[in-house]
C-alpha cells in the first residue's frame, strides 16, 4: 500500500507517564517507521503509514494509552513525504512550558507491588520501588521539562542496571525519573523492623511519605491514640486510618462499590466511610460514626503495614493550623510529639497533603483535593483571553493559574492563619510560576480586605481583580462541569465578604460568567464577638435568642443560656443591642452552629465543621416534617424556625432543621427555570447533600473540586469578564 507521512499531535497529560515508549512499542507492532518526541504542546509523532494502518494505530492509542495519561485531543495532518530508517524516540524540545501538564503523585502500581515482595527480584523490599506507571511526580519536580535533572532525584546517579532499564523503550521503567534500587537510589535512616517495633510498643512514629510526613500509631491501642491526641493538642477531630488491604478496610467500615473504587484507585484518597462499631480505639473518632480510611500508596507504607499487620492512625505531621511538614527543619517543631522518625533522603520539593473524599448518592464529594488529584488540569468550556493567577480564599486555600482553556489548581494549602501557612502559600505561588514559566496578565483575589491572600495580591501586584466569594464558589462548579448557561447558584458556607460589607453565607445567586444577581439570602443576624463566634456556636445561638426575645433571654433556661454565666449574658446583651464587635452575617454555616448550640449538641468547637458533623449524627430519616419558613422579598426569615427549635426535642429539632433547609432550596429553585448549582463548605454535610439529591436529583454539586473554599481559586480564574456586580433583567 502507498505510504504517506503524517504528523500526529497528542495533547493532554501525556508527558512523564510513559507515552513515548508506548508509541514506540505500538509503532514497532505495526512495523511503522518514524519518530516520537515531547514538546511544549504534548507529544508529537511523525510517521510513515498507509491510511488503514494509521487508523488502527490511532484507534489503539485511544483505547490502550498508558494508565496515568489523559488524552485531550489527537490531531492528524498529512505532511510532505519524509523517509525514516526506523522508529525512534528523539530529543524533546520545549518553547512554552504553560502547555505541558504535570501528572500528580499517584500510588504504587500492581507490577511494582508484586516485585516489592518477590524474593527473586533485585528490588525485593526496596522502599522506593517505582516505574513509569506509578509513584512520585509533582512532589519531586523543580521545573519543566520533567527530566531527572529537574527533580530531587538528580543527586542519585543511576547504577548500570537502572541505567539500562531507563534507556530501554521496551522496559516499563523507560524514562521513569524516580528510578532507583538498593545500589543507587534513596535510602531510609532506619530498618523497617525497628520502626514497626516502635508502633507495637504503643509509641508514635513519624514517617516521611510522598508530599510530607505522617504521624503513625496503633489505631487499636487506646493509650497510643490518646497520647497522640494529647501531644498534638487535637482533642476530638477524627484521625484518618491506613490499612494494608481492602479486606482489612471492610472489617472496619461499610464500603459500597463507589467507595471501593475510590479506595483502590491509583489516587488512593482518604475515603469517609460508615464505621463498624468496636473495631478501633474509641479515641480515633470520638462521637462520630464516620471514619476516614485509605490504603497504602507508597512501598514504604506497604512495608510498614506488612510487618505491623494492624490498622494505623496516619495523620498529617503538622502543628495546628500550619502546613504539613516536608523537611527535618519543619519536623523540629514536632519533636515532642513523636518517639521515632523513619526518614529518607529523597527531598520533597513540593509539599502535598492526602486527598479526602466521600460518596453521597453515588456521587463523589471532594473534601480536600491534593495528592493523586492535584495539580492536574481542569479543562474549561471556553478559552481565556488572558493568563490569570488566582489566589483563592483564606480558609482551605488553594491557588490556580489559568491559560488558554486550562486551569491548574494547586493541591490543598490550608488555612492562612499563621506566618508559616502564609509562607507555604507564597511558596506554592512560586512553584506554579516556576514550573510553568508563568507570568500572569491578571491576578484574581477575594473581596475580603483582611484575607491574607487578598493582602498578598495588593502588596505584590497592580493588575488585580477582586471576585466576590460566593460568586466564585458557583463559577467553580460551572467551570468543572463545563456549564455555559445561566444558573441559579446556592452558596452556603461559614463566611464570605458581601458586596454590602456584611458577611454573606446563605446566598442564592442567578449568575453566568459575565455577572450575578443576589436573588435571596438568609435574614442577617449578629455574630457576638466577631471571629470568636466562628468557634463558639453558643454565641451565634444567643444572638438569635436576642433577636427573638430581647432582654427576656436573661431569664430563659436552655442549653445555650446555660453555656454562659449571668454576667456574660448581660454583657452580650448590651453588645448585641449596640452592635459592638457583632458584625451582621447571613451565613448558613453559622445557622448550623446555632442549631447545634440550641439543641445542646455543641457549644464550643475544637475543629472547624465539628457542629455540622455532630448534627449529622442526630438526624433521623424517619422524621419527615419541616418547619414553616417565610420569604419576604429576597430575605429568608428563619427566626420562627429558631423559636420552634427552642421548644422542640433535640433529635426532632435537628431532623426538621435539615428538612427545612432542603424545602427552602426547593421553594426558591421553583421560581427559576435554571440549572441548580450548589457549592460552599456547608455542602460537605453528608445528610444535607443526600436529602437534596433525593428531592432534586438534577441538582449539580462539584465532584472533582471541593465545595469548600478549596474550589474558590478555580472560580476566580473563570470570572475573567465581570468587573462588578450586575443585575440581570
Amino acid at each position: 500500500m502507498e505510504q504517506t507521512t503524517y504528523k500526529i499531535r497528542i495533547t493532554g497529560v501525556v508527558q512523564g507517564v510513559g507515552f513515548r515508549p508506548f508509541i514506540y512499542n505500538l509503532a514497532t507492532k505495526y512495523q511503522l517507521k518514524g519518530e516520537v518526541s515531547n514538546d511544549s504542546l504534548g507529544v508529537l509523532i511523525m510517521i510513515d503509514s498507509d491510511k488503514k494502518t494509521l487508523e488502527r494505530f490511532v484507534k489503539e492509542i485511544e483505547s490502550d494509552a498508558p494508565p496515568l495519561s489523559c488524552i485531550e485531543s489527537i490531531m492528524i495532518e498529512e505532511i510532505e513525504k519524509k523517509s525514516f530508517d526506523a522508529f525512534m524516540i528523539i530529543q524533546s524540545s520545549y518553547h512554552d512550558k504553560t502547555n505541558t501538564l504535570i501528572p500528580p503523585d499517584i500510588s504504587i502500581c500492581q507490577a511494582c507491588q508484586r516485585e516489592l515482595f518477590d524474593k527473586d527480584n533485585r528490588r525485593y523490599l526496596y522502599p522506593f520501588i517505582t516505574c513509569t506507571n506509578c509513584g512520585v511526580r509533582y512532589s519531586i519536580i523543580k521545573t519543566l521539562p520533567y527530566d531527572r535533572e529537574n527533580t530531587s532525584m538528580d543527586k542519585f546517579k543511576m547504577c548500570n542496571a537502572c541505567e539500562k532499564e531507563y534507556h530501554d523503550p521496551t522496559n516499563r521503567r523507560y524514562h521513569a525519573q524516580p528510578i532507583g534500587c538498593w545500589e543507587c537510589g534513596p535510602t531510609t535512616n532506619m530498618r523497617i523492623d525497628e520502626a514497626v517495633k516502635i508502633l507495637e510498643e504503643g509509641k508514635i512514629l513519624a514517617l516521611k511519605g510522598v508530599g510530607g510526613y505522617h504521624l503513625l500509631c496503633d489505631a487499636t491501642n487506646d493509650e497510643a491514640v490518646k497520647l497522640l491526641r494529647e501531644r498534638k493538642h487535637r482533642p476530638s477531630k477524627p484521625f484518618a486510618i491506613m490499612v494494608k488491604t481492602l479486606e482489612e478496610a471492610k472489617k472496619l467500615a461499610k464500603i459500597n462499590p463507589k467507595e471501593q473504587t475510590l479506595l483502590t484507585s491509583n489516587k488512593r484518597p482518604i475515603v469517609l466511610l460508615q464505621a463498624k462499631p468496636n473495631t478501633l480505639s474509641k479515641y480515633v473518632a470520638p462521637h462520630i460514626s464516620k471514619i476516614g480510611i485509605f490504603l497504602p500508596y507508597t512501598p514504604l507504607h506497604l512495608l510498614v503495614l506488612e510487618k505491623c499487620n494492624r490498622p494505623l492512625v496516619a495523620t498529617s505531621a503538622n502543628v495546628t493550623d500550619e502546613p504539613i511538614a516536608t523537611n527535618l527543619e519543619s519536623m523540629q517543631k514536632l519533636e515532642g510529639v513523636y518517639d521515632a522518625l523513619l526518614d529518607h533522603d529523597r527531598e520533597i520539593v513540593n509539599g502535598c497533603d492526602d486527598s479526602v473524599t466521600m460518596v453521597v448518592k453515588n456521587q463523589t464529594i471532594m473534601i480536600r483535593r491534593a495528592r493523586g488529584y492535584a495539580p492536574s488540569a481542569i479543562k474549561l468550556p471556553f478559552k481565556l483571553d488572558k493568563k490569570v493567577l488566582a489566589l483563592g480564599a483564606n480558609q482551605k486555600n488553594t491557588i490556580a493559574i489559568g491559560f488558554d482553556n486550562h486551569v491548574i489548581l494547586s493541591p490543598h494549602i490550608g488555612d492562612l492563619d499563621t506566618i508559616e501557612s502564609v509562607g507555604y502559600f507564597e511558596k506554592n505561588i512560586e512553584i506554579l510560576k516556576r514550573v510553568y514559566a508563568f507570568t500572569p496578565d491578571i491576578v484574581a483575589c477575594d473581596k475580603h480586605p483582611n484575607y491574607e491572600s487578598t493582602k498578598y495580591a495588593k502588596a505584590n501586584f497592580t493588575n488585580i481583580k477582586e471576585i466576590q466569594h460566593h460568586y466564585a464558589h458557583i463559577l467553580s462548579v460551572m467551570a468543572e462541569k463545563g456549564i455555559k448557561e445561566k444558573v441559579l447558584g446556592v452558596a452556603f458556607d461559614g463566611t464570605g465578604y458581601g458586596d454590602d460589607g456584611t458577611l454573606w453565607g446563605g446566598e442564592f445567586l442567578v449568575c453566568d460568567y459575565t455577572g450575578y444577581e443576589r436573588v435571596a439570602h438568609l435574614k442577617p443576624f449578629r455574630l457576638l464577638g466577631g471571629a470568636r463566634a466562628i468557634k463558639e456556636p453558643r454565641r451565634v445561638a444567643l444572638s438569635l435568642l436576642f433577636d427573638l426575645y430581647s432582654e427576656k433571654v436573661l431569664q430563659i433556661q436552655n442549653p445555650t443560656t446555660k453555656a454562659f454565666s449571668q454576667k456574660e449574658l448581660a454583657i452580650h446583651y448590651k453588645a448585641w443591642q449596640k452592635g459592638l464587635n457583632a458584625p451582621l452575617s447571613s451565613s448558613m454555616g453559622r445557622l448550623f452552629d446555632a442549631v447545634a448550640s440550641l439543641t445542646g449538641i455543641c457549644q464550643e468547637m475544637s475543629f472547624e465543621g465539628e457542629s455540622g458533623m455532630l448534627l449529622e449524627e442526630m438526624y433521623d430519616k424517619n422524621i419527615t416534617e419541616s418547619y414553616p419558613i417565610a420569604i419576604y422579598d429576597d430575605e429568608i426569615d428563619f427566626l420562627p424556625m429558631i423559636e420552634d427549635i427552642v421548644n422542640d426535642k433535640p433529635k426532632e429539632a435537628i431532623s426538621k432543621f435539615f428538612n427545612t433547609i432542603v424545602e427552602i432550596i426547593i421553594a426558591i429553585a421553583g421560581e427559576y427555570d435554571l440549572l441548580l448549582v450548589l457549592s460552599g463548605g456547608v455542602f460537605q454535610n453528608r445528610v444535607l447533600v443526600e436529602l437534596i439529591l433525593e428531592k432534586i436529583p438534577d441538582a449539580i454539586f462539584p465532584n472533582e473540586i471541593p465545595p469548600n473554599d478549596g474550589g474558590v481559586a478555580l472560580g476566580q480564574v473563570v470570572a475573567n469578564k465581570p468587573l462588578f456586580y450586575v443585575r440581570f433583567g
